[in-house]
């Protein structure tokens, strides 16, 4: 039997905590959380999904989207919970200093229990590269250096770091080691090479429907065999239909880690009505619960 997690975005604040902690008792495997830092009056760019099977039918970021600190918010979620994994699908590292998200992880990782899963992007949003000032074409190549400068980090002694974005002297951000499961997401070859070389996981990205998803967890995976590597790499497949016989269709394909839109299990208007909406959900699709009707 595999895991079923949930994926959420637009939500507030305080409906994701409450979603969460529903979650938690009901046995649902993760929250995963999408974010953007700020929402662009107007922009060009397109999602890598666009044109192909995905959730958002609309502008992903505009002026009425709810956007959170997916760090707050999960500090939150680990304060009232105490299985539920915390994931993030995905956190935009190339915006930030490297530095700033370690120390995060970190607090979040051991206030947690070691229930964070570190879901990262390279980004798409040219506009908000714009505004933070980072040159949206060096994207990649500062995500991998931030991941490189993050597990120094994570690893509990003192470094300094001498690179094409970052430099700075020997610094320590914690004594001892604390481990950070890395999920790279993307579907293009060239994310599905970058998290069979850099990640512990990976995510996919929209709902890419089942052929295309065995196809991408195949690659993912001939790519880390040809790299000779042999531990555990988990593969999280979104899936837009949250049915019973659709995730049965996927596993029997293999695909054993799931991901369901929160949205479609979270309705309701009265936090009852919510609770109530994602336990018939938790049963219909064999997620072990805690929570009686």
């Amino acid at each position: 039997m595999g895991s079923v997690g949930l994926s959420a975005y637009g939500m507030t604040a305080q409906d994701l905590v409450d979603l969460a902690t529903c979650a938690d008792e009901l046995g649902f495997d993760a929250l995963w959380l999408g974010e953007h830092v700020l929402h662009p009056r107007s922009y060009a760019s397109e999602h890598p999904s666009t044109g192909t099977a995905q959730h958002h039918t609309g502008p992903i970021v505009d002026a009425s989207t709810e956007l959170i600190d997916p760090w707050l918010v999960h500090a939150a979620i680990a304060a009232v919970t105490s299985r539920i994994k915390l994931g993030t699908a995905v956190y935009v590292t190339a915006l930030r200093h490297p530095l700033h998200t370690a120390r995060s992880t970190i607090t979040l990782q051991e206030m947690s229990g070691g229930r964070l899963l570190f879901g990262v992007g390279s980004g798409w949003l040219e506009e908000e590269f714009a505004a933070f000032g980072v040159p949206f074409r060096t994207r990649i190549s500062r995500t991998e250096e931030c991941l490189e400068i993050m597990r120094k980090a994570w690893s509990g002694t003192a470094f300094s770091h001498e690179g094409k974005h970052f430099r700075f002297d020997t610094v320590a951000l914690h004594p001892q080691p604390v481990r950070v499961p890395v999920v790279l997401g993307g579907n293009g070859p060239q994310a599905l090479a970058r998290a069979a070389r850099l990640g512990d996981a990976w995510f996919s990205s929209g709902t890419p429907g089942l052929d295309e998803s065995c196809r991408l967890v195949d690659e993912i995976r001939g790519r880390r065999a040809e790299l000779g590597k042999t531990d555990e790499f988990r593969c999280y497949v979104r899936i837009a239909e949250p049915s019973a016989d659709e995730l049965q269709r996927h596993r029997d394909r293999g695909l054993n880690d799931l991901v369901v839109w929160a949205d479609t299990l979270w309705q309701g208007d009265t936090l009852d009505e919510r609770r109530r909406c994602l336990t018939e959900a938790a049963h219909r699709l064999g997620v072990s619960e805690s929570l009686t009707l």
